[in-house]
């Protein structure tokens, strides 16, 4: 069953980006369906200088203000899509990237998008993952209950299963860097490596 737009709307990042692990992220690219089990977000607010939004609405971030539940994907280093969920209320530029997954369906696929024969840590990472289930820039600004992208309930995980520690290669951020806003499953093996 999709996630309906009340999951992100009106919430705060953190509670969202715990709130995500154990659901499914799918994608129905030319017929074809990949999806994968979240194990590992960070979460972003405005208020804090890793965001993206922090310095105010600009073109690449505009994405970011409008309503909870929609796709905000952005080119890093020019190489990789970086896939996040966009939280809370129009205005409030609030999201959550989405770090990791355990691949659950169309793994084939996934295997051929990455041009290797190994399942191992294929999506153990930002990059990694948006280019095994096919996202990238025009996906951005998608509604996360349409035929596309979309996120599933998935399966519950125990609160004690959730380890929080800083996020990973903000350093830029000065003591924002240090806020304990990634959540991963404790002991899953698709979790990236900082």
């Amino acid at each position: 069953m999709k996630l309906e737009e009340s999951f992100y709307a009106g919430k705060d990042p953190v509670k969202v980006a715990k709130a995500l692990l154990g659901k499914f992220i799918f994608t129905r690219i030319r017929g074809k369906v990949t999806a994968g089990m979240i194990v590992e977000t960070e979460a972003y607010s405005y208020r804090e200088r890793a965001s993206h939004a922090y310095r105010g609405k600009t073109k690449r971030n505009r994405v970011m203000f409008g309503a909870g539940g929609v796709s905000y994907v952005y080119l890093c280093y020019g190489i990789h899509h970086l896939f996040n969920v966009v939280t809370n209320d129009a205005g409030i530029a609030d999201a959550v990237l989405i770090r990791a997954l355990e691949p659950k369906i169309g793994e084939d696929l996934m295997l051929k998008r990455m041009k290797t024969k190994k399942l191992t840590r294929i999506t153990s990472g930002p990059g990694k993952l948006t280019k095994a289930l096919g996202i990238n820039i025009k996906h951005n600004g998608k509604p996360l209950w349409e035929d596309e992208l979309w996120i599933e309930e998935g399966l519950p995980i125990s609160k004690k299963k959730i380890k929080a520690s800083a996020r990973i290669g903000i350093d830029y951020a000065g003591s924002d860097a240090l806020l304990p806003w990634r959540f991963t499953i404790e002991g899953n093996v698709w979790v990236s490596k900082p």
